[in-house]
């Protein structure tokens, strides 16, 4: 047996990965699932977040900028240790899945929070006041005429954001959680063999590929016109 074969029959061992190409599907179902959950709630709270600062109410903008802070400064896998692990002891006891979903869904809303903000404030103040001297109410000019062309500015690095925290969902394998990473390392501990490992690697570029294809096309898109 060659040097290529050697490399062949250890990481891409033909039975090894039609045994386990069950387990890897099924940690796919999985992690879309999680990816949907943490990318719909992350976003929608985080635009909520910066909605409610654009009311510009000092104790709730500092609240908020507290928290914002405070989630864009810890570790994910931190937040989902402290969720899961912590939480039973107020009360709640969150499974798994739940705890690395709020995790991760807390962590996108800071940061996507601060995008959202970030581009509210870039929109230069004469447009507000040219809006209300039509007659246009606040929340009529924030919502017709602000969120508008912010949504333009956030994208870019909203989409980069939202990917690069949806694939920390391999997080969920430390609290038991069955996605695509987990199911690779308990069939690689079973197998004694790395080939579930690569076939967990390609389950993610099959999943985040073409997500990462259609955010460069949403950012040409969408981008200003030069």
């Amino acid at each position: 047996m060659n040097r290529w074969d050697k490399f062949t029959e250890t990481f891409f061992n033909a039975k090894v990965m039609e045994k386990y190409l069950p387990d890897i599907l099924s940690g796919m179902v999985v992690t879309i699932e999680l990816a949907l959950l943490i990318v719909v709630t992350g976003l929608a709270a985080g635009l909520a977040l910066a909605l409610l600062r654009a009311l510009a109410i000092r104790p709730l903008n500092w609240l908020i900028i507290f928290i914002v802070d405070l989630f864009r400064s810890l570790p994910p896998l931190v937040v989902i240790v402290l969720i899961y692990f912590g939480l039973p002891y107020a009360g709640p006891a969150p499974s798994g899945f739940v705890s690395t979903w709020l995790s991760l869904a807390f962590v996108l809303m800071a940061f996507s929070e601060e995008i959202f903000w970030a581009g509210i404030t870039s929109i230069p103040k004469g447009q507000w006041e040219a809006s209300r001297s039509t007659g246009l109410s606040f929340s009529q000019t924030l919502f017709n005429v602000v969120l508008p062309q912010a949504f333009r500015l956030t994208i870019p690095p909203l989409t980069n954001r939202t990917i690069a925290i949806t694939k920390g969902t391999a997080l969920g394998t430390v609290v038991a959680v069955t996605e695509i990473l987990g199911q690779a390392s308990s069939a690689m501990s079973n197998s004694y063999n790395p080939s579930p490992l690569m076939m967990g690697a390609a389950a993610y570029i099959v999943l985040f590929f073409p997500v990462v294809v259609a955010a460069r096309w949403i950012e040409s898109k969408f981008a200003w016109k030069r």
